[in-house]
């Protein structure tokens, strides 16, 4: 039993040794690989994803949340991802419930809460 007890802590600890605590995740980012990078190794109060599979396009869908109003949103298509910044959680909750994700997308998401680079 005591075996088990100092297995599982140690596992804890290596599981969450090179995560980045959410508050302290930089805002501003030179590429969409080194913010999706970044945002998956941060750890984060709320993380969810939807299964897409009954989009024709939309392969995957990931939201990331400090505070559980406003997160990061990262959507994986056929042709590239995509990182939406400071979607609210409504609009996650909308987007887990939809009929069509593709539609919810272009409607509510696409062109919005970009994630913009730095130079």
């Amino acid at each position: 039993m005591k075996n088990l007890i100092i297995y599982l802590l140690l596992y804890i600890s290596f599981s969450a040794c090179g995560q980045v605590d959410c508050n302290k995740l930089q805002s501003n980012f030179k590429s969409y690989s080194e913010a999706e990078n970044k945002i998956k190794k941060t750890k984060f109060t709320l993380s969810e994803s939807v299964n897409t599979s009954k989009s024709s396009w939309i392969r995957g869908a990931y939201y990331y949340s400090c505070d559980k109003k406003f997160g990061f949103f990262i959507i994986k298509t056929d042709k590239q991802n995509y990182i939406h910044k400071d979607l609210p959680i409504s609009v996650w909750n909308g987007f887990k419930n939809a009929n069509s994700f593709g539609s919810y997308y272009d409607r509510n998401i696409k062109h919005r809460y970009q994630l913009y680079l730095t130079k």
